[in-house]
Parts: C-alpha cells; sequence; structure tokens
C-alpha cells in the first residue's frame, strides 16, 4: 500500500469512527503503525483531521437538523440523545474532552451542536480530545 493510500484509508476510517456511523480506526492505526512502513506523524495526523471532521460534521448535524430528532430516521435515538444532551449540560463544554470515547462521544458532539457551542470552542476540544486518543495509539504501538 502506498502511502497516500494509506492516510487515505485511515482518514476515512477516522472520519466515519467519529461520525454517528459504525466504524473503528484505532486497530488499523495501531496496525500501520507497527508495520514502520509509514510515517507515524503522517499517519497521526491523517487519522486526527479525519476524525475531527467527523466530529465536525455531528456537531453541523446537531446544530442545523437536530430539530427532527424526533423522526424515525434520525440517527440517533431520542434516549441516547436526551442522555448525550444531560450529560453535556451538566458538565458543560469539557465533556467534549470526551468525546474519543466510544458510544457517548458522538452523541456528546451532536448535543454540542444542538446546544450552541461556539465553534472556536468546539474545534479545540474535540481536537485535543481526539489527538490525545490517536497519541496513545502510537505509543502503545510502540512509535513514541
Amino acid at each position: 500500500m502506498s502511502t497516500l493510500s494509506a492516510w487515505l484509508t485511515l482518514f476515512t476510517a477516522a472520519f466515519l469512527a467519529a461520525t454517528l456511523l459504525p466504524a473503528q480506526s484505532e486497530g488499523l492505526l495501531f496496525w500501520l503503525v507497527r508495520t514502520q512502513k509509514y510515517h507515524v506523524w503522517g499517519l497521526l495526523a491523517a487519522a486526527t483531521i479525519g476524525n475531527v471532521l467527523g466530529a465536525l460534521t455531528n456537531w453541523w448535524l446537531g446544530k442545523y437538523i437536530a430539530r427532527f430528532q424526533h423522526k424515525k430516521w434520525f440517527p440517533v435515538s431520542p434516549t441516547e440523545f436526551a442522555k448525550a444532551a444531560h450529560f453535556f449540560q451538566k458538565y458543560g463544554v469539557w465533556s467534549l474532552l470526551l468525546c474519543w470515547v466510544p458510544f457517548i462521544g458522538d452523541p456528546i458532539t451532536l448535543a454540542a451542536g444542538t446546544l450552541g457551542i461556539r465553534f472556536p470552542v468546539f474545534i479545540t476540544l474535540v481536537t485535543l480530545s481526539k489527538l490525545g486518543r490517536y497519541l496513545a495509539v502510537c505509543a502503545a504501538a510502540g512509535m513514541l
């Protein structure tokens, strides 16, 4: 696999993993790092940028289409959404630092959009969270 295709594959997996779609990217990043065929910082950048853009997609969805949350086709159940909104309201913007956590992270980013969290605050906290998680994966793979 070429370097570009490795980065694009990882970017895509990371993007999808951060949206409300079921996907994961940590295993792919771990494997790509362990092969030692690719520059670790490039892999880290591809994963982080893809994951942050996926979370930004959720924020945008929350901001602009959350009014449809009670529709059958809406990607998050009313119960999941209510839990995320409650968690977000309880802990405030700092809950965005947990957006990397499986199952709760995606609804938290959606709730952030719904609750009108400003873009600069959102993007800063989400980037720190996502980058921290991928740094831990790279460290676990023995490359940092």
